[in-house]
């Protein structure tokens, strides 16, 4: 460029020319410069949900919210050896939030608000609105054959829809391996529970005429997490983390494989006995999620924010399945709930596996959360559901305890 441009006779011509190629340069040095921002913005808005911001309580309210769970903490959890963490939110608010313990027992890692435990069949939830993700995308239909994914498996009338709302008929997998006589030295993982299912029908009890009742089952959501893994081509740890766990920076969320062993932490009995791994460890779908209270409030706020599914999604989740009995329990799509009178919902999730229980509550009329894990047994954390009368008036709770636990 400075050989054409000394080339030229004229002085004026030579500032001129210089002028239009130096401007042109820092124009074309701009644009690139401005495309390149422009790349990095999308890159993050495409990477990270931006939730809604929490809206205000009064202050009344809040004194009154705090009073109350540190009443139920002190009667329930302070002195009952309790190890783990909890949280009392009201519209994305975190009001009250509790930390006790030691993240194994007797050595020196105290419990706190970044400290990942097992919550057990809350798991379910991920991969149940991981499936409707898919749907709600036009990937699936709820009522897909099991047959179109694995052209094998002899159950009729199994479809998407009645493995997520527990009525497929099928035994849980946590009790029929051990009876087909599974070598326990060997760690079970999801494609066995298929392969057993498949080739070896005849030998499996338990099993029951599809949609006929609700009956909860683990397997069910072993095979929802394999149809996530054959519609994505990924793993359902690598599917959850892009789809969930990193757009919402659940940072101490993870689904367990081999490579989590130093981070996730040990589950104790009431003693402080630890557990041993055993042989069914390793499935996923139905339980193995770590993560921590305030990760699942941004599950919560996020399941709320619009930024993920549509309404007529979560109607579809929150619509009972089961109405075969009266009273108020229900079952959804990967969802417990209790339907009162008035039309109100409390939608939920208990946990338990081995040592590890959990409860995930939400009140969804009143944007309220109430969230407790630990990684020592205590059956006390399944009287959280205690606390919904803090928003309303939402009757008794008989404290069941997680389902699918060992």
């Amino acid at each position: 460029m400075f050989n054409i441009v000394v080339s030229l006779t004229s002085t004026a011509n030579r500032f001129s020319t210089l002028f239009i190629l130096v401007t042109a340069l820092c124009i074309t040095t701009s644009c690139h410069n401005n495309k390149a921002t422009q790349n990095v913005v999308k890159t993050d808005s495409t990477q990270y949900i931006q939730l809604p911001e929490p809206t205000a309580i009064s202050a009344k309210e809040r004194n009154y919210i705090l009073s109350q769970s540190q009443e139920w903490y002190n009667k329930f959890l302070r002195n009952s050896g309790f190890n783990g963490g909890m949280i009392v939110a009201k519209n994305g608010n975190i009001i009250f939030e509790r930390y006790n313990g030691i993240a194994h027992l007797f050595g020196k890692d105290t419990v706190t608000e970044n400290t990942p435990m097992h919550v057990a069949s809350i798991s379910k939830t991920f991969t149940g609105m991981a499936i409707l993700k898919l749907w709600q995308d036009g990937k699936l239909n709820l009522d897909d054959s099991l047959t179109k994914y694995f052209p094998g498996f002899n159950y009729p009338g199994v479809t998407i829809r009645t493995l997520l709302d527990h009525r497929s008929g099928l035994p849980n997998y946590l009790y029929f391996m051990e009876d087909l006589g599974w070598d326990k030295s060997v760690f079970v993982r999801n494609n066995d529970v298929l392969t057993q299912m498949i080739n070896r029908k005849s030998e499996i009890k338990g099993c029951s005429a599809c949609n006929t009742h609700y009956e909860y089952s683990n397997t069910n959501f072993v095979l929802l997490a394999l149809i996530i893994e054959k519609i994505t081509g990924k793993t359902l740890p690598e599917y959850l983390k892009e789809t969930f766990f990193v757009p919402l920076q659940m940072k101490n969320t993870f689904i367990y494989t081999d490579a989590d062993s130093a981070k996730a932490t040990t589950s104790y009995d009431g003693w402080g006995k630890p557990f041993k791994f055993d042989f069914l460890d390793k499935t996923y779908g139905d339980k193995n999620v770590f993560t921590t209270p305030r990760d699942l409030l941004l599950w919560d706020r996020a399941l709320y924010s619009g930024k993920i599914f549509k309404p007529e999604t979560l109607q579809e989740a929150y619509k009972p399945y089961s109405n075969e009995h009266p009273g108020i329990k229900n079952y959804g799509l990967a969802w417990h709930m209790y339907l009162f009178p008035n039309g109100q919902k409390i939608i939920y999730h208990n946990g338990r596996w081995h040592g590890s229980n959990a409860v995930f509550t939400r009140i969804i009329q009143d944007s309220a959360t109430i969230i407790v894990i630990g990684n020592r047994y205590d059956r006390n954390i399944y009287r959280a559901k205690e606390l919904a009368s803090v928003f309303g008036n939402y009757g008794e709770d008989d404290n069941e305890e997680g389902e699918g636990g060992r």
